[in-house]
């Protein structure tokens, strides 16, 4: 069940490991599509804007847990492809803890700070108590959500995101039942449709468990495991806290931006929650292939394969920016009958306004695959400087935009945000991808220049 990512053609591995991940990330989305689109049809367009409303703050916690993940499962891919599975199970045993300690932070500021959040940020008066209600309930149970993620990332760093995209579609699938239960038949209104997405996370967590125990023996942690060495869980924790910090950097800029939008009232609100949910549907496949680059280029580093690394980023950066143009296209064409599934008849100024915006959003898609493709390619690679610098540079632009354009542009500021962020992003991540590029070709001269060493010496004197 895992595969080893240092051997083969790098494009048709990536491609073959991304194809998992894609449908997945698909499945996830229907974890927000499915409750807006329940939301929105059977409690109408204020319990859509409530639900859009707490949609940066959920960003902003379950983001840094996914981001942190991320990062804990870059050491265990690292250590799989070198072949060293103690170093491996100590890193597991590392982000056991470490996610544990998230899972209580995002508890706690969850629970207790929601509806002093969603005041600060300006959530029209009609909305606050369905805003509070739904993230309450979506925090009380981050555990699973912190834990599903964890495990996913632990389980493709060994190769293997087939595994995880069945788990994620089971839950999915109850997901979308047991929202129209919540909601429909129950009338549990908003927090009904939150408690759904919980209660299936945590039934994709009991899955990866089951996995592990059964068919993944490496895995298993013993009391040797938990021993570890110095300096270990604060590295594997630096890791986690700088990607996670990334994803809530950019969480913050959605935050101030949702601030700007919330000032537009309930019908803009509403358009940009749907809009977004398209959006983030449509840009799966992207973000599909930076998560795999980030796998990719870890297990590569491990086994010192730097010609891999360039060669896989450059042509599936090629691949990337193919597709990015194709899903531009899409949105253009079918963006204005996407946005009316979230809304009953009679909401045509809605529909036109989340149109919009996936229209600004969608042309520019190709500078977002180069935006995945370097930023997870350059933590595979272990730097979390720039990563973080380029997080900054997004949240400056999202907040700016929040702060400054909306009031002066109103709708049309929200639609250029996220453009303007990407753009703000890649140019510090293109900036040290040059560079370290250069140091990839420097490392290849040097290996090539061991191996023909090498090959001299066993060759026999007077040859």
């Amino acid at each position: 069940m895992t595969k080893n990512l240092t051997v083969g053609r790098p494009v048709r591995l990536i491609v073959l490991f991304t194809l998992p991940l894609l449908v997945g990330n698909l499945f996830q989305q229907l974890y927000s599509v499915t409750d807006a689109m329940v939301v929105g049809r059977l409690l109408g367009v204020d319990a859509l804007a409530a639900v859009g409303a707490s949609g940066s703050l959920q960003f902003l916690l379950l983001g840094f847990a996914m981001g942190a993940s991320a990062g804990l499962g870059i050491p265990v891919a690292k250590a799989f492809g070198a072949g060293d599975l103690v170093a491996m199970r100590r890193s597991v045993a590392a982000g056991i803890i470490v996610s544990a300690a998230i899972t209580v932070g995002i508890v706690l500021a969850g629970t207790l700070g929601s509806h002093y959040l969603l005041t600060l940020m300006g959530t029209p008066p009609e909305l606050m108590d369905g805003a509070s209600t739904f993230l309450r309930v979506l925090f009380s149970g981050a555990a699973a959500t912190v834990a599903f993620n964890f495990l996913s990332a632990i389980i493709r760093a060994l190769g293997d995101s087939r595994t995880p995209l069945l788990f994620l579609v089971v839950a999915c699938l109850l997901n979308a039942a047991l929202v129209v239960v919540f909601v429909a038949v129950l009338h549990l209104g908003v927090g009904g449709a939150a408690a759904a997405t919980v209660t299936a996370q945590a039934v994709s967590v009991i899955l990866c468990l089951v996995l592990i125990q059964r068919r993944m023996p490496m895995l298993k942690l013993t009391r040797a495991d938990w021993r570890l060495p110095q300096g270990l869980l604060s590295k594997n924790a630096w890791l986690a806290v700088t990607m996670g910090f990334q994803m809530s950097v950019i969480a913050i800029g959605a935050a101030v931006l949702q601030y700007g939008i919330n000032q537009l009232g309930a019908d803009a609100v509403a358009a940009f929650t749907a809009a977004m949910r398209v959006d983030q549907a449509a840009v799966a496949p992207l973000a599909s292939i930076g998560v795999a680059m980030s796998t990719y280029v870890a297990q590569n580093r491990g086994a010192g394969q730097w010609y891999r690394i360039r060669v896989g980023i450059f042509r599936t950066g090629l691949l990337a920016m193919g597709l990015a143009v194709v899903l531009g296209g899409l949105i253009l064409v079918f963006g204005t009958s996407l946005a009316r599934l979230f809304f009953s008849d009679g909401n045509d100024e809605v529909v036109a306004m989340a149109h919009r915006y996936l229209v600004i959003n969608g042309a520019l898609y190709a500078v977002l695959a180069v935006l995945f493709l370097l930023r997870n390619s350059m933590q595979g690679l272990g730097a979390t400087t720039v990563p973080t610098i380029a997080g900054i540079a997004e949240l400056v632009a999202r907040a700016a935009v929040g702060l400054f354009l909306i009031d002066r542009i109103g709708f049309l500021g929200a639609c250029v945000a996220a453009p303007l962020a990407w753009v703000a992003a890649l140019i510090p991540l293109a900036a040290a991808w040059y560079f370290e590029r250069r140091k990839l070709i420097e490392r290849e001269s040097g290996v090539v220049a061991v191996h023909a060493a090498e090959a001299s010496a066993l060759q026999p004197a007077g040859a």
